[in-house]
């Protein structure tokens, strides 16, 4: 079985043109902001050849290819501050948020970057917030258990 770094370079070469060129470069500005970003290839299906998934925590991001623009798709790019305004798709949406890519635009790298490093401290964030309420009710069950234990007293 590929990997799915060696799935996204298949990708890439397949492409053949700029919007395999820009995957690229998106990509290698992915991995800049965050060097501990895991590539993931997810959602094939007969209709589709799947996906390309950045993710740290969860999912940062999805960049895929169409015939007029390569879209950058942040999973949870509503919860994210954009001053630079990069997010130019999906924006009616309460979750997601993305970046259409156009033929010969330029991407703000600075931006993009900061972008990315937010979505990935956004997904630690909240994981770490899932961790401690997943304890608190572990402890929280413990003590019902504990109490539900005990005996009542007894009366003479």
């Amino acid at each position: 079985m590929e990997s799915a770094s060696a799935v996204i370079d298949a990708r890439i070469r397949e492409l053949g043109d700029w919007r395999g060129r820009m995957l690229a470069k998106v990509r290698d500005i992915i991995h800049k902001a965050d060097p501990d970003i895991i590539e993931e290839w997810k959602w094939v299906k007969p209709t589709s050849l799947g996906t390309p998934v950045f993710s740290h925590g969860g999912i940062v991001c999805t960049g895929e290819a169409y015939k007029n623009v390569v879209k950058m798709t942040f999973a949870k790019g509503a919860a994210l501050k954009d001053p630079a305004r990069l997010f130019n798709s999906s924006l009616e949406g309460n979750i997601r948020r993305a970046i259409d890519i156009h033929e010969g635009e330029e991407i703000n790298e600075s931006a993009l970057k900061d972008l990315i490093r937010a979505a990935v401290a956004l997904n630690l964030q909240s994981k770490s917030k899932a961790k401690s309420k997943t304890k608190s009710r572990r402890d929280r069950g413990k003590a019902l258990t504990t109490a539900s234990r005990r005996q009542p007293p007894r009366t003479p």
